[in-house]
């Protein structure tokens, strides 16, 4: 099995930026996944978000998590679950609008930290957008006009915890599902793993690094792409020890955002090449809210229906 592939952003602006480019197209191509070291993200701010976000999970989610599992009979089921996920959650906000000060039970120092947190991270994502434009040919900033749409890009984060689960083969942390969007960073627990991603039929782990960010692309990449590059099936295995801290950060496209394969990238293909659907992102997502936990090619296949749909009746 191929080694899971590790990128030092550090050298994409050196004499390796040719070497680093090509181990972030082959990670794109085969793995829809990497992972980021020297990324330039502070390790102080990293470290306050990881002992911020443990705190508040103590102090506020641990307990009605337990009541939740207690009333719904979680620690003794029998049987595999498949319509329930072993995950405290909740999502913030940051673009087009922010939403950090509306979420209830947050310290103000926590509020500051996730924005301060989550400014980077914007940052980052759009480095990474014109890496992948570089790679694929495109001209620069063509991924994040692409996500524009009328308002700017969706940008929001989903924190969560994984506690420790007492039937691990019968619950998933996270069913197996790909990403809608566009392009996700992951800032994971490096000391209880769980993520796993799916590599020619097989089920890989994606290692837990200190001070790290996991990158894995959406559906959107994929169209865009014109399936050059792919999402990828993941998932969270739960554990039976130790809380898994997950803060997953999703760039993504504008609601009114029209979504179409790049035509540079069509003009290269070749004619068996099936070009993917063209679309409103708002339109997909509402599709795939109802078929998140299965696979993403009846939806490709859904949309491209109703594009041919609309444009026969047009």
């Amino acid at each position: 099995m191929a080694t899971f592939p590790v990128v030092d952003m550090s050298l994409v602006n050196g004499e390796e930026r040719a070497a680093t480019l090509e181990k972030i197209n082959d990670a794109c191509e085969n793995w829809g996944f990497f992972e980021l070291v020297n990324h330039g993200i502070s390790t102080e701010l990293l470290d306050t978000v990881e002992k911020m976000n443990k705190d508040h999970y103590k102090k506020t989610m641990e307990q009605r998590f337990k009541e939740m599992v207690a009333a719904k009979g979680l620690d003794a089921v029998q049987s595999e679950i498949h319509d329930l996920d072993w995950e405290s959650t909740f999502f913030l906000r940051h673009l087009p609008s922010s939403n950090i000060s509306e979420i209830p039970n947050l310290e103000e120092d926590y509020r500051k930290t996730m924005k301060e947190f989550a400014v980077e991270l914007e940052k980052l994502a759009e480095k990474l957008l014109d890496l992948l434009c570089e790679n694929l040919g495109l001209e620069k900033g063509y991924l994040k006009k692409a996500f524009y749409g009328s308002k700017g890009p969706n940008f929001g984060t989903k924190v969560s915890n994984y506690p420790p689960c007492p039937k691990p083969d019968l619950i998933k942390g996270l069913r197996a599902h790909t990403d809608a969007g566009g392009i996700i960073l992951l800032f994971q627990d490096d000391k209880v793993s769980g993520l796993q991603l799916l590599k020619d039929g097989e089920w890989v782990d994606v290692p837990p690094m200190h001070h790290s960010i996991v990158i894995n692309l959406g559906d959107q990449i994929e169209v865009i792409t014109n399936g050059k590059y792919k999402s990828i099936m993941h998932r969270v295995i739960a554990q039976s020890d130790g809380t898994r801290m997950s803060i997953a950060s999703f760039y993504n496209p504008c609601d009114d955002a029209f979504i179409s394969p790049a035509p540079a990238l069509l003009e290269k293909k070749s004619e068996e090449t099936p070009t993917y659907p063209k679309f409103l992102f708002d339109d997909y997502m509402k599709l795939y809210s109802g078929l998140k936990f299965q696979a993403k090619e009846p939806r490709f296949e859904a949309m491209k229906a109703r594009e041919t749909t609309s444009v026969a009746t047009a």
